[in-house]
């Protein structure tokens, strides 16, 4: 069942949104080649922390810290820790904080210093397909409009739709119902309706969508070894059309 959101249950993600924005920002702010996962993870607790709110992914299921950090061929689920980050290198940062009990979760890739025209070129594709996707996120439309969206501008650039990690609905908790699939055949799924909010994260690999999981658990890498990036939002469906809720 996927449940609406009331207006004033709208209000109160749109807090959560904001520090989770903001979180992201200063992580971005502060990547450099030499930087630590780990310190950059540090920068967004205290930066939730300080906001009365509570960071949603630690302790979410065991995971061990605030942030996601993936590097290159890391496609989700990557841990903070004493990796260095180099000239050269993406970094994918998905954040969430939760206010008053309501969840907020956003995602960015970062270039270390100056990356490859590859690298670029996916960054691009895969925020732009975040972009297409969200517009789709109208009244009447359907649920699977929006990774149709999202798949045409990915592998229109040439590259491909990670399957085996999709978006999902949020509120109260970090993952409701539905998933929201980045790819798929526009026309089905569920209508969309106003109140619906659901959280679209393109994960794009440069190689094939093959993915597979490393020892520690959680972090997912292409199975090729390819660059990955991903981008994502919290956003609601409102009467006028989508309404991102992670932005400051």
């Amino acid at each position: 069942m996927i449940l609406l959101k009331s207006p004033v249950e709208i209000e109160m993600m749109r807090e959560a949104g904001r520090v989770t924005a903001v979180a992201l920002r200063l992580v971005g702010e502060a990547v450099r080649p030499g930087v630590t996962t780990k310190a950059l993870d540090v920068i967004a607790e205290e930066y939730i922390r300080s906001q009365g709110a509570t960071p949603a992914f630690l302790g979410y299921h065991g995971f061990p810290a605030t942030l996601c950090t993936s590097v290159n061929e890391q496609v989700v689920h990557g841990i903070p820790g004493n990796r260095a980050l180099k000239e050269g290198d993406i970094l994918s940062v998905d954040c969430g904080a939760i206010v008053d009990g309501y969840f907020g979760d956003s995602a960015m890739t970062f270039p270390v210093g100056t990356v490859s025209a590859e690298a670029q070129a996916l960054m691009d594709a895969t925020q732009r397909s975040l972009v297409a996707g969200i517009a789709t996120m109208r009244p009447n439309m359907r649920l699977y409009d929006i990774g149709s969206a999202v798949q045409q501008v990915a592998e229109g650039a040439g590259f491909s739709v990670v399957r085996e990690y999709v978006g999902h609905g949020i509120g109260r908790s970090m993952h409701e119902e539905p998933q929201v699939p980045n790819f798929g055949q526009a026309g089905r799924g569920a209508q969309l309706k106003p109140g619906m909010v659901f959280a679209v994260e393109p994960m794009i690999n440069a190689g094939g969508y093959e993915t597979r999981s490393l020892d520690d658990g959680w972090t997912v890498v292409t199975a090729d070894g390819s660059l990955s990036a991903h981008f994502e939002h919290t956003i609601a469906v409102t009467e006028d059309g989508p309404e991102i809720l992670t932005v400051e």
